[in-house]
């Protein structure tokens, strides 16, 4: 058995092309989509994640901000700017580039974030929402993963499906997006006794631990759907994922590689999100004409 390669990269592209006409038609009347982007620090990663988010936007017809911040910047300062922002009527989405400084409290910055602006999809409000699944903005690395499966036809009601990892950017919500598609979903972590015979079950695997190569070929069911969320440098300058791809490969029905697999939906789905948002500021603002002229 040869898997089918899941390409982000190219399902990214066709939905950008989708949602470009959408920034579009709201930039004609008047209302150009807006993304602000908030950092601390002089993390080399996050400042790269940051200029491609920025590059990402330009090309949609998204108008894009970056708010920098010293690290040694003090919280109330970043949250004063967080509260500019959401009072800005041309920024209709904000994010925080993760992670924060030491001394920051993640979740006090996140949670100043205007719910309805919330396009990384962290704030309590809207985690709270995804656990009743009446969530408006998903989170976006999970949102990609949702949408590959559907591009892909993967079936997910009735199916066993296993996330490796419980963090609260990726674990834990597409855990609750799978089970809210009617699968029984189990979560595995670092303490879970056997992770082996809780793969081998799977018949949709979501591997996002951050250990490179951690799922081998013998810890996957024939025929297999495999989502690798990882992403990890190794020693001679390699980017590989949370599994071993060429072994994996020979054994599963579908996987996505690394890079240019699940990476480029999560960016795709930031941009769909504040084009979104865009779209309910335009359609809360007309209905507040309409109800002002009555």
């Amino acid at each position: 058995m040869n898997a089918r390669i899941m390409d982000g990269s190219a399902l990214a592209r066709e939905m950008r092309t989708e949602w470009r006409l959408r920034a579009e038609r709201l930039s004609r009347i008047g209302m150009r989509p807006g993304l602000a982007v908030v950092i601390v620090g002089e993390n080399p990663a996050s400042a790269i994640y940051v200029r491609n988010k920025a590059r990402a936007c330009d090309e949609i017809g998204i108008h894009s901000e970056i708010h920098a911040f010293p690290e040694r910047a003090g919280q109330d300062e970043v949250v004063r700017r967080i509260d500019e922002l959401n009072r800005n009527p041309a920024i209709h989405g904000i994010l925080v580039q993760l992670p924060l400084p030491r001394h920051y409290a993640s979740d006090a910055i996140l949670a100043a974030i205007a719910m309805e602006k919330d396009v990384d999809g962290f704030h309590p409000c809207n985690v709270g929402a995804l656990v009743l699944g009446s969530a408006a903005l998903w989170p976006c690395t999970p949102h990609g993963v949702m949408r590959m499966l559907e591009k892909y036809g993967i079936p997910i009601e009735g199916r066993h499906a296993v996330v490796v990892g419980r963090s609260n950017i990726v674990g834990k919500p597409v855990a609750l997006m799978l089970l809210q598609r009617g699968a029984t979903v189990t979560i595995c972590t670092s303490k879970t006794p056997d992770l082996a015979g809780h793969a081998q079950r799977a018949d949709i695997l979501v591997v996002a631990a951050g250990r490179a190569r951690l799922i081998t070929a013998d810890m996957v069911k024939a025929g297999a759907t495999v989502v690798d969320v990882g992403i990890n440098r190794l020693p001679d300058g390699r980017l590989v994922g949370d599994v071993d791809f060429e072994e994996v490969r020979e054994k599963a029905g579908h996987i996505t590689p690394v890079p240019g697999g699940v990476g480029p939906m999560t960016i795709t789905m930031l941009l769909c999100n504040t084009i979104e948002a865009a779209e309910r500021a335009h359609a809360a603002r007309t209905a507040s004409v309409q109800r002002s002229s009555c």
